[in-house]
């Protein structure tokens, strides 16, 4: 693997750290408090060209690889200090817009593609279902054809994006006897009679992602917004999982390398018993467990990258990705806090926020323990 990066991709990754620093820096901490979604720095992210940069110059995108993809989402991480707006940035890119343009016909990759593209929408994807948990298939929702058009009835929650949503990609059941094999997934619009976006839920981090239940009553659509075939939505959710999985965590490969400065520069003023923090064995420790978390991620999400790039099968390594990368933002985040002592636990210092943030990244997008049986599986145990 040639992980050489070229001047073009070494430039925009130095341009989007550049944007992050200069256009993504608001008043955080006011809005972490109250919960409040950035619109406004959604669209400087458009304007920049983050919600396009893997898609079809035709539809709307940049036409970016992967790996040039990653380094643009990575410079973000290190750049802007606002998980909760990556985090919704990358959930609508992996989960939304790339399942319709690997799986939508010509007609709704031409109506949806170039509007999220451009920030003019926004969208969310919806599968997870108050009693399923990680069995995701385990579907109650349903969309039973009547005529040409679905009725769609049932519940999704913890849906990412929901209550600033313009389009959902909703999956439900057509076919209960098929078991996963009827599964299909649906493109619906904000205002589709029969659509209710719950109120915003409360969380622990993430707290600038609003997210909330959506619930279809009897709601109809035409056949035409079915993405893909019919039965063919556990492919497609697979799919999109792959790419989300793979993907979402990005930004905290960035926001590793950001801790790890704020850090050493940190225990380089920070003075106790005469002499610098930096020169106690038992932080600088820290320190460089922080750096080879941080180096190791970088590698192994490079890796991912590369590997899709080449449409080379790598379900086990997007696993390991996921599982290792989760893990040691959640560590890299508690050493952050630990190495500024109780400044670490207060708001003004920002350090509470990533740790708060953190835990989350090893429940979304498959917990580590379905990261754990997916290794497990490959290893035939």
């Amino acid at each position: 693997m040639d992980f050489s990066l070229s001047d073009e991709q070494l430039s925009l990754r130095e341009g989007a750290l550049a944007f992050a620093r200069k256009e993504l820096a608001d008043d955080l901490i006011a809005r972490d408090r109250d919960g409040v979604f950035p619109r406004d720095l959604w669209k400087r992210c458009a304007g920049f060209g983050v919600q396009g940069l893997p898609f079809p110059a035709a539809y709307g995108g940049q036409g970016s690889d992967v790996l040039t993809t990653v380094l643009v989402m990575e410079a973000l991480g290190c750049g802007c200090k606002d998980n909760g707006l990556l985090f919704a940035l990358g959930a609508q890119m992996w989960s939304v817009q790339m399942p319709i343009n690997l799986f939508g016909n010509e007609e709704q990759k031409k109506k949806y593609l170039p509007p999220l593209c451009s920030g003019q929408l926004i969208g969310a994807h919806g599968m997870s279902e108050p009693g399923s948990g990680s069995d995701a298939f385990s579907l109650s929702t349903t969309a039973k054809r009547d005529g040409s058009s679905y009725v769609l009835n049932g519940a999704k929650t913890f849906v990412s994006n929901a209550p600033v949503a313009d389009v959902f990609i909703i999956f439900a059941n057509t076919d209960r006897s098929k078991g996963f094999m009827g599964i299909s997934a649906f493109i619906l619009d904000k205002n589709t009679p029969g659509l209710q976006v719950g109120k915003n839920i409360g969380k622990l981090g993430l707290r600038t992602s609003p997210w909330s239940e959506v619930v279809m009553d009897d709601c109809r659509i035409p056949e035409t917004q079915r993405l893909g075939k019919e039965g063919n939505g556990a492919a497609i959710f697979e799919d999109s999982m792959a790419w989300e999985r793979s993907f979402i965590l990005a930004n905290y490969v960035g926001g590793m390398e950001r801790q790890l400065e704020t850090c050493i520069n940190y225990t380089k003023g920070r003075k106790q018993f005469g002499k610098p923090i930096s020169k106690f064995q038992s932080v600088a420790n820290r320190i460089v467990d922080m750096k080879v978390r941080l180096e190791t991620s970088r590698y192994l999400l490079y890796k991912v990258a590369w590997m899709m790039d080449r449409q080379t099968p790598s379900t086990l390594d997007a696993a390991i990705l996921k599982l290792y990368l989760s893990e040691s933002w959640v560590k890299s985040c508690l050493d952050a806090t630990q190495i500024h002592g109780g400044y670490g636990y207060t708001t003004e210092y920002e350090v509470e926020r990533d740790l708060r943030d953190s835990v989350g990244s090893t429940l979304y997008s498959g917990t580590s323990e379905m990261q754990r049986n997916l290794i497990a599986r490959h290893l035939h145990l």
